[in-house]
């Protein structure tokens, strides 16, 4: 076996050389691309503050698949095995209510102190931290509104959890060296004709600048918020629209959170990313896959998936765009979920990586797209899998389907018995 992708290695080396693109040059830039995993898809958006709540905000994890993660010992491990499957540098997305407390601690409440442990786990396993405050599923979300509501008192409580959650990210940029992205997304919405839309927006913008008021240090801790369409519960009108999360990171200078699935069926967030970047000075992607409506469903290596990898690599955007996965899918095995999506978008960025695109422009700025469209499409069938499964062998992680075995034997002797 490693002898046959050795020579399927060297054979792509020489098929790529022949068009100027150094594969071992995009291995190693590869190599710096980190991928930020959500911990979420393990349990279903359960959390530990209290794992038998309802979800709400428009929120559904779909399915009953057996085995998923009750505690954070379980959530560890799955997670454990899900990185030694998938090559190359990973991060961990987390939500607020992932913390580790004896008792219930309000959201308000939370401190660096409650995700100590998350630290040492990440730091035991060379890993980069991202944070959410979690402004659904609590009874001070159940009118649909957080950070817009019109009660001041509700609008305090979210706000003061928003603030608590910006220490908790910057913690984790300072202890593990590498800066934390928090993203803010809050379900606010009406589910019927809304007469004053202006109001809630107001509120929220008001919200979110108490909530960013503190200054912290760049180098541990980046500020994003995300909009959304539409949720269930919330289809005719939302609060953080696309328009409005634009609008604010650009005047405030913060990070904008493109999620795959929070736009109209027909957009796709590929081509937002080079209008976005003039005027923010980050992005934040969600990369998911939405059927028919935000349905968060495993990523796959599909045409979308690697457009939004191209779009970072051809315009060299890698400092400047934080890619994050989201997606929940209960109807298969999670960890396989995470694998699965995870591999998917570290082969759309190789593929990126490998794209002659210097040859591309080329063609494009003088005009000829008839070979423009010609190198493009014989470009997608060269040997990029084979470039693939020699860098899965450099980091030692299963070639090819080989990592669901070792999935299916987790899940015999360990998921499968919970």
């Amino acid at each position: 076996m490693s002898q046959s992708i050795e020579n399927a290695w060297q054979l792509a080396r020489q098929r790529y050389a022949d068009i100027n693109v150094d594969v071992d040059a995009a291995l190693t830039l590869l190599d710096t691309l980190p991928v930020s995993m959500h911990c979420w898809q393990g349990d279903d958006v359960a959390g530990f503050e209290n794992p038998t709540g309802s979800l709400t905000g428009g929120i559904q994890a779909t399915g009953n698949y057996p085995g998923k993660a009750r505690n954070v010992r379980e959530l560890r491990g799955d997670l454990e095995l899900a990185f030694q499957l998938i090559p190359g540098p990973k991060r961990l997305n987390l939500h607020a209510i992932y913390l580790e407390a004896e008792g219930r601690v309000e959201r308000n409440e939370i401190e660096p102190k409650h995700f100590a442990g998350w630290v040492d786990w990440a730091r035991n396993h060379d890993l980069g931290l991202d944070f959410n405050p979690t402004c659904f599923s609590h009874p001070l979300s159940a009118d649909g509104f957080t950070l817009s509501h019109a009660d001041a008192g509700i609008r305090r409580f979210w706000i003061e959890h928003c603030q608590a959650s910006r220490r908790i990210s910057a913690y984790f940029g300072r202890e593990l060296g590498t800066p934390s992205v928090m993203n803010i997304w809050v379900p606010d919405g009406m589910k019927d004709v809304t007469i004053d839309r202006l109001a809630p927006r107001q509120r929220f913008m008001a919200a979110l600048d108490e909530v960013i008021a503190e200054k912290l240090d760049s180098r541990h801790h980046i500020d994003a918020v995300e909009s959304k369409l539409f949720g269930i519960g919330a289809e005719s009108y939302t609060v953080g629209s696309s328009e409005f999360c634009l609008g604010y990171a650009s005047s405030r200078g913060i990070a904008l959170c493109l999620d795959a699935g929070h736009f109209h069926p027909t957009e796709v967030i590929s081509d937002k990313i080079s209008s976005a970047m003039l005027f923010v000075p980050r992005l934040l992607l969600h990369v998911s896959r939405p059927v028919r409506w935000d349905s968060d469903h495993v990523v796959l290596l599909d045409d979308e998936t690697q457009a939004i990898a191209n779009e970072i690599i051809r315009h060299d955007l890698f400092d400047r765009v934080h890619i994050g996965l989201d997606f929940f899918d209960a109807s298969i095995n999670r960890i396989a979920a995470w694998v699965i999506g995870t591999r998917n978008m570290k082969k759309a960025l190789l593929r990126a990586l490998v794209e002659p695109t210097g040859q591309l422009r080329e063609l494009e700025q003088q005009g000829d797209y008839t070979a423009r469209l010609a190198l493009l499409e014989e470009t997608k069938s060269l040997p990029w899998q084979a470039v693939w499964d020699k860098y899965c062998q450099l980091h030692d992680v299963p070639v090819g389907g080989d990592w669901l075995r070792v999935v299916r034997e987790y899940e015999s002797s360990v998921s499968s018995k919970r």
